[in-house]
């Protein structure tokens, strides 16, 4: 008899250098990285995670016209996993390309039809972590549930940190309002 297929998701948004100790790092980012490696080892089903990935034009962009911080620049140091992170992502054997999401944009919309091409069909539940809960997050948390609305969707608020704190919180609140779970607020 066959084992049922686990349909369980843990997407890592965005754990890179630069949102941690690079350009756009803060002391909020830094303090989450033990939870979310915690998240990623004791994690079983499957594990994706997103790059926000740009190039070197980047302030000529619309983005880089409202934020413009160089970051996440294809192949520099800032673009990489924070490197706990990278340890237990390879730790799970998903350090690769197939299990990575590059991203030039918040949401990667490519994300939910990777999750539908691995599991050979529809999630049961999604579990998201990272960086910035009021951009990245969000974005990728309201892209999820718009394409898989009954998929139980839940961020982990303890192993996510906002571009503020106030924008984290009220990107939580915001999630809350549109059926997204938050645990460990």
């Amino acid at each position: 008899m066959e084992q049922p297929i686990n349909r369980k998701v843990l997407v890592v948004v965005d754990m890179q250098n630069d949102f941690i100790t690079g350009s756009l790092g803060s002391k909020d980012a830094q303090s989450i990285v033990e939870n979310v490696v915690k998240r990623i080892l004791d994690f079983d089903g499957l594990i994706l995670y997103t790059l926000d990935t740009h190039t070197e034009n980047y302030l000529d962009t619309q983005e880089g016209q409202k934020l413009p911080v160089r970051h996440c620049i294809a192949g520099s140091d800032g673009w990489a996993p924070n490197a706990a992170v990278w340890m237990a992502l390879m730790h799970q054997n998903v350090a690769d390309e197939q299990h990575m999401i590059a991203k030039d944009t918040f949401g990667g919309v490519s994300l939910p039809m990777r999750i539908h091409e691995m599991l050979d069909g529809d999630p049961e539940e999604i579990t998201l972590v990272g960086l910035c809960t009021d951009i990245c997050v969000i974005s990728n948390a309201l892209l999820l549930k718009a394409f898989y609305p009954e998929a139980k969707i839940t961020v982990d608020a303890a192993a996510c940190a906002g571009a503020t704190p106030e924008g984290h919180k009220n990107a939580l609140s915001a999630m809350k309002v549109c059926q997204i779970d938050i645990v460990n607020e």
